[in-house]
């Protein structure tokens, strides 16, 4: 039975993961809490947030702090970063999960869609790693890794607008790596496959997920638990000299 790696580097650090409250966001806050970080979270869900403190403190060196937050309103967000950075003290790495893929034709899209869709999918990953910089200067460095898709280079139906934003996050994540690079901020992106969550269950059947494990090279269907693996390598001071780059865990779906 394979055991899990465990990174001393990352114990103690000050993480903070948007949305926490479910699927990957939950894999990540208790990938990162079990590595004995101090982790602040935030999500729209309040409930689901909640859960997520619940579920991981008993086991935890530092219990998680959850922060309700809605991304797309500018002043919230800033609101949040705060908060966020008083109770972690700082920050040492940013992990920008947050991202919403409801479905959508290309008819359906209006202006205000295409505005709201760009600030859930993608605005909001500038402006978390923005607020995080000023602190991460202060500590000498940090890391902050953003979240693609492999949706926009596979070219899937119904998501226009979401993977447009997605193939931006691939552009402004080597740009800022290279804006923040001298500062020793390491920026870099996941870019995960199909992930087995309750939310991807809404979208695939049965015969939908047997079709995509047909199509990967290797069996098996990805769950939160493997991205956070990816997540917890670039968060640490393992991978101390890789930056600008795109990681992809899709079970060599592409």
């Amino acid at each position: 039975m394979s055991k899990s790696a465990i990174y001393p580097s990352l114990q103690g650090k000050r993480v903070f993961i948007s949305g926490g409250g479910s699927g990957i966001g939950e894999g990540l806050v208790e990938a990162f809490v079990a590595q004995g970080a101090r982790v602040a979270f935030c999500d729209i869900a309040v409930a689901a947030g909640v859960s997520v403190v619940a579920r991981v403190s008993p086991d935890a060196a530092y219990a998680p702090v959850f922060i309700p937050c809605d991304l797309t309103d500018p002043a919230a967000l800033a609101a949040m970063m705060a908060q966020a950075e008083e109770a972690l003290g700082g920050f040492d790495v940013v992990v920008n999960n947050a991202g919403n893929d409801d479905r959508h034709s290309v008819e359906e899209v209006t202006p205000a869609y295409w505005d709201e869709r760009m600030a859930v999918n993608l605005k909001h990953q500038f402006f978390v790693a923005q607020a995080a910089v000023p602190a991460m200067k202060r500590a000498g460095g940090g890391a902050i890794i953003n979240f693609g898709s492999i949706s926009w280079h596979l070219g899937l139906k119904d998501l226009v607008i979401y993977q447009t934003a997605k193939a931006a996050i691939e552009g402004m994540t080597r740009s800022l790596a290279r804006e923040l690079g001298r500062d020793n901020i390491r920026v870099t992106a996941i870019i995960p496959g199909n992930v087995k969550t309750p939310r991807q269950e809404k979208w695939y059947t049965p015969e939908g997920e047997a079709e995509i494990v047909a199509a990967q090279c290797l069996d098996g269907r990805l769950v939160p638990a493997d991205v956070a693996a990816l997540a917890l390598f670039l968060a640490s001071d393992d991978a101390r000299l890789i930056t600008g780059h795109e990681y992809w865990i899709d079970a060599g779906w592409r």
